[in-house]
């Protein structure tokens, strides 16, 4: 019965419907030509009456003899023959005046008028027949609603249930293992971002698989470090992915993958903020991170991609420290946690906390040149190479340069290195100041040599300039010599 319902519902659709039927009514036709005799009529009434009109100027012009004769149409008048005041005496005894220009006059004839009566009412007459054989049709199908929406349902997930199984044939994906033990895991071999992969497949580039190891007992925090850019963001993601698929049936983008039931994967990912609401960046990232402490189970997937980052350095990574603390040790928590960061000072948690471990990203430095390895490795890393990345984003090279050396003060705690001083930062030392002048009236060379922009200057320019400086100097010098002499 519900298959004989489902056919007359396909066969009248197939009848009244258009094959490629506008979004909305009133546009291009709706029903078929053929499903409705007097609208099939009605139209061709319409298309006759246009072509009429549309040919109506090339017929009068060889009716009449004047090729200046125009036909026009305006929301006053309707449809006219203009006829220039040169060619009045050819103009036919049907013609009826109907206005008067400078130089022309307009007219109509009772067969214009009829067919452009035809043609502005048939358009309405066409949409409301149309509108009206639309809701009969629809009518028919709503008996049959049920039917058509347990068909509907059933397609979908056989669309999804497809979809799914082409995919992992095409990319290679593997059946997942998924299991409900006391101390759930996540152990992934050869992971795989699923989208990541398949830009990277278009663009001819190999993705690097990553193993992951999560559990409840030894291994539940993971603290990532590593540079910008390295693939911190990308390997937190296609965990929660490769989780998130396993879990909804689908195989998964990996080498093998052995899944510890999950009851939710909370995510701490991105920066934004609800500035209408009073809310920060920092302010939401604080929100979204109280909401998973107070949510999240023992069998929960916790993916933090930073936290802490919107305030100062030592507030942040109190921050940081303390979600991590927490953790790890609050017995409702315990969940599996990814934690990506760039405050290396956590990775000391590993020595203090038996469930935490420490992974990077690798890096492959050849002299200045810096490699992404996109492999995730045991460890900690040191440096994060962010002034590196500012250069490849196109910095100018003296910001670069300048932030290098100012990292290398900060980092090997040289005079300029920030200090604290009774609550407040410590003004830097000022600079050594050299006396480059003699008797205090300056030296033009030593000025321009001050004001010359180094960084501008091509190989040629810069020996150029540096050979005429020579020369400008020699000469000050040998000035100076001969004024102490007199």
């Amino acid at each position: 019965l519900r298959a004989a319902r489902l056919g007359e519902v396909v066969a009248t659709v197939a009848a009244a419907i258009a094959d490629d039927p506008p979004a909305a009514l009133g546009n291009d036709p709706v029903i078929r030509t053929g499903f409705a005799p007097d609208l099939d009529e009605l139209r061709q009434k319409a298309r006759e009456a246009k072509s009429y009109i549309a040919g109506l100027e090339r017929t009068e012009r060889e009716r009449t003899g004047i090729k200046g004769l125009k036909v026009g149409f305006n929301k006053v008048f309707g449809y006219y023959l203009e006829i220039s005041n040169a060619n009045r005496e050819a103009i036919p005894a049907d013609y009826i005046r109907k206005q008067t220009l400078v130089g022309a006059e307009r007219y109509i004839t009772p067969e214009l008028k009829e067919y452009e009566t035809l043609v502005s009412g048939a358009e309405e007459r066409i949409a409301a027949m149309e509108g009206a054989i639309y809701r009969e049709v629809v009518g028919r199908i709503a008996g049959s609603a049920p039917h058509v929406l347990r068909a509907a349902d059933a397609l979908a997930h056989l669309d999804v249930f497809a979809g799914l199984a082409t995919v992992a044939v095409e990319r290679r994906y593997v059946r997942p293992t998924l299991g409900d033990e006391p101390d759930p895991v996540i152990c992934i071999e050869g992971g795989r971002h699923p989208t990541v992969e398949a830009s990277l497949s278009v663009a001819s580039e190999g993705f690097v698989p990553n193993d992951t190891n999560l559990d409840t007992a030894e291994r539940q925090v993971v603290i990532i470090t590593g540079p910008n850019m390295a693939g911190k963001s990308t390997y937190l993601r296609q965990v929660a992915l490769i989780v998130l698929l396993a879990q909804i049936g689908a195989f998964v983008p990996a080498d093998r993958a052995e899944i510890g039931l999950v009851d939710r994967i909370f995510t701490r990912i991105g920066a934004q903020d609800d500035l209408a609401a009073g809310q920060s960046t920092f302010m939401v990232e604080m929100l979204e991170m109280a909401a998973i402490l107070h949510s999240a189970t023992r069998r929960s997937l916790i993916v933090l991609d930073e936290i802490g980052r919107g305030t100062s350095t030592y507030d942040g990574l109190s921050i940081a420290r303390a979600v991590t603390e927490y953790i790890h040790n609050t017995p409702r928590l315990g969940c599996r946690t990814l934690f990506a960061t760039h405050y290396h000072e956590l990775t000391a948690l590993a020595d203090i906390l038996p469930r935490v471990q420490n992974e990077r990203m690798d890096v492959l430095e050849e002299g200045d040149r810096v490699v992404f390895l996109r492999r995730v490795v045991p460890g900690g890393a040191d440096r994060s190479y962010g002034i590196h990345v500012a250069g490849l984003a196109g910095m100018p090279r003296a910001v670069v340069r300048r932030a290098g050396e100012i990292l290398a003060d900060l980092e090997g705690g040289g005079e300029r290195a920030p200090r604290r001083t009774g609550g407040r930062r410590a003004p830097a030392p000022a600079a050594p100041q050299f006396q480059l002048s003699l008797f205090g009236v300056p030296d033009p060379t030593i000025e321009e040599l001050r004001a010359l922009d180094v960084e501008s200057l091509s190989p040629l320019e810069a020996i150029t300039k540096l050979y005429e400086l020579k020369q400008k100097a020699l000469g000050g010098a040998s000035g100076r010599e001969q004024s102490t002499l007199r």
